[in-house]
């Protein structure tokens, strides 16, 4: 105890001469699976390990999920008495390093949950006052990644707080992935740069594509707190529109097909939040689709911009690498509609492109030849555009 207390005291010493997060630990968006979409705080080892397992089997692995993170409730309801974090007993027996353990040995990465309160938001001990106990406590069980929380936490200054757990992370010498949920409240796009890999921008998303609730909101929500954002992204530093609802009851296959491809197109961190165990093959072909995915994580770190809005037609336009683009139409409408493209009115292009339908999966013709497709309700085109070669 006074070795451990010890090493506390001359880390917080040491630190303003050093304190930084960990660089170079997400140049694209993070991918993985977290706990909280579907379950909340009813999870428990077997689940987290058997999920893990379907990370591997599925394809997921292959595609590039690679966290699993356990959000709330995975904490006993107290510390212990020298002031630790405890796994709940009876949800996880086996405690939290074995449980990293087991996922570090499926080639995969570990993630936790807690918040820069007092408590978490359904009341377990939170990180408040404990940041450098916690993180030589996280560094110790392999964790790689903390999503950290804003509930409970008083009249606390948000950059101040989570400023506080990245010095810990760093100066526990564990690189971890810093992901801040903090809502979006004060504006951590303005300010997480140096703090953390990813922020939150709004309040929880929840499995239906055009509500909003107190707190909890659909996907045309989230949407539109994203526009302007854009700048504030890239490499090493992403806003974080929250978590994937695909699969999820609340959305249809065409719903679920377009919160994918306008998160891809949004670079943002791709979480699935579903239950990998009833996962249909409708769901997992969209969740791996490679080539969605290879837009998200496209080196050049560029966040979509809203090109066009008008009625329910939505365009989205990302810069990709090597001179390639990708655009997005988004019908928010509950009616298909038919979509003609001229490409004389997308200002930004230069010559002629070869135009992939992503998910058509096939090449229709370049960008010398105007197109009429049309989009379903609530779905989505996405296309590539790769510059053809003289």
């Amino acid at each position: 105890m006074k070795r451990f207390i010890l090493s506390i005291d001359i880390l917080l010493l040491v630190l303003p001469l050093s304190a930084q997060k960990y660089h170079g630990l997400a140049l694209t968006p993070p991918m993985g699976w977290n706990s909280w979409n579907t379950f909340e705080v009813n999870i428990h080892e077997d689940l987290i390990k058997e999920t893990a397992d379907i990370i591997v089997s599925s394809g997921m692995k292959d595609a590039g999920y690679t966290y699993v993170v356990v959000d709330d409730g995975w904490e006993a309801p107290s510390r212990d008495s020298i002031g630790n974090l405890v796994a709940d007993p009876e949800k996880f027996p086996c405690g939290m390093k074995a449980l990293a353990d087991y996922v570090h040995s499926k080639g995969l990465k570990f993630g936790l949950h807690n918040c820069a309160g007092r408590t978490t938001c359904n009341g377990y001990p939170g990180g408040m006052g404990h940041e450098f106990q916690d993180a030589l406590l996280y560094a110790s069980w392999g964790v790689d990644y903390l999503k950290y929380d804003w509930c409970d936490h008083g009249t606390g200054d948000a950059r101040q707080l989570y400023s506080t757990m990245r010095d810990a992370l760093y100066a526990a010498k564990r690189p971890v992935v810093f992901s801040l949920c903090e809502w979006g409240n004060n504006k951590p796009w303005e300010w997480a740069a140096d703090v953390g890999h990813l922020w939150r921008t709004t309040g929880d998303i929840t499995d239906c594509y055009n509500c909003q609730g107190e707190y909890d909101m659909g996907m045309i929500f989230i949407l539109k707190l994203q526009e302007g954002l854009e700048k504030y992204a890239g490499p090493d530093h992403w806003n974080d529109p929250d978590m994937l609802e695909v699969g999820n009851p609340g959305l249809t296959p065409a719903e679920s097909r377009s919160q994918f491809s306008l998160w891809c197109m949004l670079a943002a961190p791709l979480m699935a939040g579903n239950d990998l165990r009833k996962m249909s093959p409708e769901v997992l072909k969209i969740l791996t689709h490679k080539e969605a995915i290879v837009i998200n994580q496209d080196s050049l770190g560029k966040q979509a911009y809203l090109y066009m809005d008008q009625l329910s037609k939505r365009i989205y336009v990302k810069e990709l690498s090597k001179g390639d683009w990708a655009i997005c139409w988004h019908n928010t409408g509950d009616q298909a509609y038919m979509q003609r493209i001229n490409w004389s009115h997308f200002g930004f292009l230069q010559g002629e492109y070869e135009i992939r339908d992503i998910w058509r999966d096939k090449i229709t013709g370049t960008t010398a030849k105007n197109l009429e497709i049309q989009i379903p309700g609530h779905d989505v085109l996405l296309f590539r555009l790769s510059k053809k070669s003289k």
